[in-house]
């Protein structure tokens, strides 16, 4: 398979899906030009090759981004905007939780509501507190709106094709450190099934369940305990709404313990939300208090050696997996 950044998969899939259906346009500001033409980021070329028609540079101001949205998708139009970073949904998020989320409801069903929001996330780049933030719990939170937030590049291309396909609005939400980190991706019509989570390594000792850039964490993590004997299973959600409980449930029901990990502050964070469920659908087979591995309640330093505190690493993982076991 082709090697790809996330950025590239993302690419390919909207360059896919756009030569598929005439009805899909992207908006977003500096989409065509500027710091976005990088060949590893995710608009790179479109412009060119598709046109102003049809992927539009917006002014600044996400509120208008995702009002053009949503008088567009109730005009059967499938667009996709780019929200450039996932603190800046605060400034959009009118209209796409009080109107993209509840309009196919108000509806009784009877009309779709294809939207696509993709934002950038994550710490890491000393970006600052206002471009870092995660805030996948807030969004996660609004019924009417899906959530995905991928960790692979082919789990990316795939996942955003369903969700370009999807009659209801997606959230996507990619991480900007995984833009740089090439992996496989299929080069046929990649498609991922939205609300299935994956079990990226199998295991009898312990659950981790995590997404987004911390599966890379959990995958180190799982790596050196493996050498000591104790063998981590790994879930990838890849989708927290819909959120896949039986994957979660079976994997605790296996292990009987569970750390959920998430770079997100830790109060209100989802990791309260699959800590909920398994409480009360597997209490029964937890060995042991589970652990959350979380970002401090704090806003996301500059400072670089601060930044890195911030994010949970390897380390925190595994003193908690051996604090359970």
């Amino acid at each position: 398979m082709q090697q790809l950044g996330m950025g590239q998969a993302v690419n390919q899939a909207l360059r896919e899906e756009m030569t598929l259906d005439s009805t899909i346009f992207l908006a977003g500001e500096g989409i065509g030009v500027g710091i976005h033409d990088s060949p590893m980021l995710p608009t790179h070329g479109l412009l060119k090759e598709f046109g102003a028609r049809r992927v539009k540079d917006t002014p600044v101001s996400e509120a208008a981004i995702a009002g053009l949205a949503v008088g567009a998708a109730e005009a059967g139009l499938k667009p996709v905007i780019e929200i450039m970073f996932n603190t800046f949904f605060t400034i959009a998020s009118d209209m796409i939780v009080n109107h993209a989320a509840k309009l196919r409801y108000l509806s009784g069903g009877k009309s779709s509501f294809p939207l696509v929001v993709r934002m950038k996330t994550g710490a890491g780049f000393s970006a600052g507190c206002q471009h870092s933030h995660n805030l996948e719990a807030w969004v996660a939170h609004c019924p009417g709106l899906k959530v995905v937030m991928p960790a692979t590049p082919a789990d990316a291309k795939g996942l955003l094709k369903s969700a370009i396909r999807d009659p209801n609005p997606v959230i996507f939400i990619e991480d900007m450190a995984l833009y740089f980190v090439p992996a496989p991706v299929p080069e046929e019509d990649h498609l991922i099934p939205i609300g299935h989570a994956d079990i990226k390594r199998p295991g009898k000792d312990i659950t981790v369940v995590t997404w987004s850039k911390m599966l890379g964490v959990a995958m180190k993590a799982a790596g050196q305990l493996a050498r000591e004997g104790i063998d981590v299973e790994v879930v990838d959600l890849r989708t927290l709404s819909p959120l896949d409980k039986e994957t979660i449930l079976s994997s605790v029901r296996k292990t009987g313990k569970l750390v959920v990990l998430h770079e997100a502050t830790r109060t209100g964070g989802f990791a309260g939300e699959v800590a909920a469920v398994v409480m009360e659908e597997a209490f029964s087979s937890l060995k042991a208090p589970l652990r959350r591995v979380t970002g401090p309640d704090i806003p996301v330093p500059f400072s670089p050696p601060l930044e890195r505190f911030y994010i949970p690493n390897e380390e925190q993982l595994i003193r908690a997996i051996k604090e359970i076991l």
